[in-house]
């Protein structure tokens, strides 16, 4: 495999920019299919986190055997026919039957990424930082079947949490309280939608970082066991304000999605 630097020479530094994500960020609530408006937010807030966090896992010894093995997982991902011969209840299993439900494909993402970059004009490098970007981005559906949050507003705003707990991205924490607060608009006044992503930041933190992972190996274990083995808690506040959603005639479907 060729040998890449770590950064390279022409990437510059990225400022934060908290306006420029309010700015996007009202344009994700106005449309809340709208990725590019995501990516933005991350571009504008993860500065030099995003660089510390890659240096940390690439200069690691599970770091530096994943960059060896340098597998490309939406082609993992997107073989269906392949996990769905996994046993039954296995992370495979379940993130099939997610992705397909949600008509979602990793290949999708990576494409949404890869226009982003076309329309907006950032530049792209060929460097071990952008290797690893690319894995945080791979691996944020099996966030979900490994959390159980769902792609409700919530659910995406609570995931977003664990995923600052797992990798300290400013953008994902910004986005998942934003949500939020949005989302009390429209729910009880009593619904912990703060806590509940507050609650996904504390059980990202705690777990096991899945970015670590052989995720070949992973898809083949059962659901269950690997999240014991991975020490991710069970959603409990996020499935409180669905309880009250369903008590009070509200859909949590219905409601704005945080990316």
């Amino acid at each position: 495999m060729e040998t890449k630097p770590f950064r390279h020479a022409d990437r510059p530094n990225m400022p934060i920019r908290p306006l420029k994500a309010m700015r996007h960020f009202r344009k994700l609530i106005a449309d809340k299919e709208d990725t590019r408006q995501v990516f933005e937010i991350i571009i504008a807030l993860d500065g030099k986190e995003f660089e510390r966090d890659a240096r940390a896992f690439l200069t690691s010894d599970i770091g530096k055997q994943r960059y060896a093995d340098h597998r490309y997982l939406p082609d993992v991902l997107d073989d269906h026919d392949s996990l769905k011969q996994l046993p039954e209840g296995s992370v495979g299993q379940a993130y099939v039957a997610f992705m397909e439900r949600e008509g979602l494909t990793a290949a999708g993402l990576v494409a949404e990424y890869d226009r982003f970059y076309d329309e907006s004009g950032y530049p792209r490098y060929d460097d071990q930082m952008q290797w690893y970007g690319n894995r945080r981005r791979d691996t944020h559906d099996l966030f979900h079947i490994l959390t159980g949050y769902g792609r409700d507003a919530l659910g995406e705003a609570s995931v977003l949490g664990f995923s600052y707990g797992q990798n300290r991205g400013k953008g994902s924490l910004f986005i998942g309280y934003m949500a939020a607060l949005e989302m009390k608009k429209t729910l009880p006044k009593n619904a912990p939608t703060l806590k509940s992503v507050r609650q996904g930041q504390r059980h990202g933190n705690a777990a096991h970082k899945i970015i670590e992972q052989d995720i070949v190996a992973l898809l083949s274990e059962p659901l269950d066991a690997a999240r014991a083995r991975l020490g991710i808690a069970p959603p409990s506040v996020y499935q409180e304000v669905h309880a009250m959603c369903h008590e009070n005639g509200i859909d949590p479907y219905g409601l704005i999605a945080a990316g």
